[in-house]
């Protein structure tokens, strides 16, 4: 019996070692053969790192491709790998670097959050770091563990001034900007564009940046491999050429001064801005630098240097008495009607005045607006046009909606209706409301590039193009053109050819007889153009704007179409309006092809005793 039950033992004991064996043989060979791939890649992943190299963005040129206005240059971003880093080693880490790199602990600590202490991936602590600053690292980098170096491209700004507006400048990506571009090829390290053509062109300026493999072990250290993967090679970002033509920018921005407010120079017959000028401007560069603290420094300024004030809305003024007149013509109000203008007009309880006081007698519609007669365009806005008309006639000229110019934040400008009154500030519209609207106050809005484009639309006979500042695409390799932003209609009437025949020769008497017949002295074109003074509720103070093209009698393909507007906050021109003066000098500069200081050595014996 008790031989039995030893032997039973010995069965199950053998029974026991028999399975134990064979499920650590199956496991051996599903780890060896089955799993083989499945472990390799993870080996793989274990011994294999790879680093960002940063692509170079594009260049970006005027219009003759020559100098650059933004390239790159080479800088130095500081990395901290934190496999090399003990977690009680963090808090004197951070405060060399911030001294030595001169930044607050707290930004330092801010791009080491915990969740990345245990990472074998470098994490960029600050780029465009001066050589100095390297130098100082590199003398004391045996009390930085895990602190490094990598050479990157970063912005380089060769122009400043009113270009700024139109280039805008880069930045660190946000959190919430990566998590919509990720799928798109972004990662948290990488610059991306915040306004101008560096953001709206973001995609096509930025490249794709290569990689740069490395085995490792496990502590992250460097170790030679012969068959570690092959370096990817990064591309650089493609070229962009502007329709800005950096001399009449020049011009453009001398002629302004210092003066808030802003130029346009637009082609008529293809939309292209050969200058926008905005002022005050900024220094792309600064962004670069955080001890300037550039952004906040920017946003805190009263002056608002970060608008683009070619592409706000203002008060049109008088400018508006184009669409008024083309209003007339197409409505067919008599053509023998006049109107007496004693200098005010009486309606409802209050009077309407002129700018003219003293009155400019009997008015038509030329004569009207040669003379920017305000109790013509409010009697005809009043008896014969009305509310509903004036607002269509002031879409179809592209008023109240965006142009589609190809820069970031343009505004709308706004036509008012009087149910948006209604429903916006529960007043009832009144006939005094539709007078202030014909001569383009009350609540009416429009952008400099929108009256730029009213202009064009009687130059083209009942077109606007999409005004634009980007001209090509260029291979920065290849040096070919990946592509040429196309001529684009955005807004077509069917006016009468007559309409804008007759507003080109009023706005020719407006120079030659009107309310800008003394503020020309160029013999170098023939010109026509419109004044308008805005008011804003500041006592003597008004925007002051013209709005031009010339040559006068030239084919549209060989003109071009200015506004100039500057602020009613400037003091400097408080009685005597600067617009149509700066027009002047901008004229004789682009069709004398003189610089600004050759415009100033030719008109001096005029009127420029004001420049000096």
């Amino acid at each position: 019996m008790q031989h039995s039950v030893n032997k039973f033992r010995i069965i199950i004991i053998l029974s026991i070692i028999v399975l134990t064996f064979s499920y650590n043989i199956f496991n051996l060979y599903k780890m060896q053969v089955i799993d083989q791939i499945v472990y390799q890649k993870k080996a793989t992943e274990v011994s294999s790192r790879s680093i960002t190299i940063r692509a170079p963005r594009g260049e970006i040129y005027d219009r003759n491709y020559d100098i650059p206005y933004v390239d790159n240059t080479e800088s130095f971003s500081v990395v901290v790998n934190p496999a090399y880093v003990n977690k009680d080693d963090y808090p004197e880490l951070i405060k060399k670097l911030a001294q030595y790199l001169g930044e607050d602990e707290s930004s330092i600590e801010s791009k080491l959050p915990y969740s990345v202490r245990n990472s074998f991936q470098n994490v960029e602590i600050k780029d465009a770091v001066t050589y100095d600053k390297i130098i100082r690292i590199a003398e004391n980098i045996e009390d930085l563990p895990g602190v490094s170096w990598e050479s990157i491209p970063i912005r380089n700004y060769l122009f400043e001034g009113s270009i700024a507006h139109i280039l805008g400048y880069v930045g660190k990506i946000s959190q919430s900007e990566f998590q919509v571009l990720y799928n798109e090829g972004y990662s948290i390290n990488d610059d991306i564009g915040k306004n101008g053509v560096e953001k709206q062109y973001d995609k096509v300026l930025k490249g794709q940046n290569g990689l740069k493999f490395r085995t490792v072990d496990v502590k992250g250290r460097k170790l030679d491999k012969d068959n570690q993967k092959d370096d990817v090679d990064p591309i650089a970002g493609k070229n962009i050429k502007l329709t800005i033509d950096r001399k009449i920018q020049t011009l453009a921005e001398k002629s302004l001064g210092e003066r808030k407010g802003s130029v346009i120079v637009l082609k008529p017959s293809n939309g292209e801005i050969l200058a926008m000028v905005s002022y005050p401007w900024f220094n792309p560069g600064d962004f670069y630098d955080s001890s300037k603290n550039a952004f906040g420094n920017l946003l805190m300024n009263e002056d608002k240097p970060l608008l683009n004030r070619a592409i706000q809305a203002y008060a049109p003024a008088s400018t508006f008495k184009v669409i008024m007149s083309a209003a007339v013509l197409e409505e067919k109000v008599p053509s023998d009607f006049t109107v007496e203008c004693t200098g005010r007009i009486f309606y409802g309880d209050r009077y309407f005045g002129c700018w003219n006081l003293a009155g400019h007698g009997t008015m038509d519609l030329k004569g009207a607006l040669e003379n920017s007669c305000n109790i013509f365009y409010f009697t005809v806005g009043r008896d014969f046009i009305g509310i509903d008309k004036i607002n269509t006639f002031a879409r179809e000229f592209g008023f109240g909606q965006r142009t589609g110019l190809d820069l970031p934040n343009e505004a709308s400008g706004q036509v008012p209706t009087p149910e948006w009154v209604k429903t916006k500030y529960d007043i009832w519209w009144t006939q005094g409301d539709t007078m202030n609207v014909s001569i383009g106050q009350g609540l009416t809005l429009a952008t400099p590039l929108q009256i730029a484009d009213e202009l064009a639309f009687v130059l083209n006979e009942g077109i606007i193009y999409k005004p634009h500042v980007v001209k090509e695409i260029i291979d920065p390799v290849t040096g070919q053109v990946d592509e040429i932003i196309p001529r684009e209609v955005i807004l077509q009437s069917t006016y009468e050819k007559s309409t804008f025949t007759e507003i080109k020769s009023y706005l020719r008497g407006v120079v030659t007889e009107g309310t800008a017949k003394n503020a020309f002295s160029t013999r170098a074109v023939e010109i026509a153009g419109k004044t308008g003074t805005g008011e804003v509720g500041l006592k003597d103070k008004f925007h002051d704007w013209f709005i031009s093209y010339g040559p006068y009698d030239a084919p549209v393909e060989e003109q071009i179409v200015m506004v100039v507007m500057i602020e009613a906050s400037n003091d400097l021109d408080r009685w005597r309006p600067w617009a149509p003066k700066a027009s002047n000098l901008i004229y004789q500069g682009i069709f004398a092809d003189q610089t600004f200081e050759e415009v100033v050595k030719t008109l001096r014996p005029y009127y420029l005793r004001e420049l000096f």
